[in-house]
């Protein structure tokens, strides 16, 4: 299992955590995801190592940005 944790820019309210969820869970060999509205950071537990264009990606179609 590997655990990243990331920045994630444009996060203001609960909906928003929702769909930074929402769009990391999908992600293949994501086992877990806990995003943190107040520090703006969302943490990726997985299988093995994501590629981080792979994580920027589902971010950025959620509505957001990886910092």
């Amino acid at each position: 299992m590997t655990t990243t944790t990331y920045r994630v820019q444009g996060m203001t309210c609960g909906h928003c955590v929702g769909a930074v969820t929402s769009a990391l869970t999908e992600l293949d060999g994501v086992t877990d995801v806990s995003v943190d509205l107040d520090r703006g950071e969302a943490t990726v537990t997985s299988e093995q190592p994501l590629d981080d264009a792979v994580v920027r990606d589902a971010v950025d179609e959620a509505g957001y940005e990886l910092a």
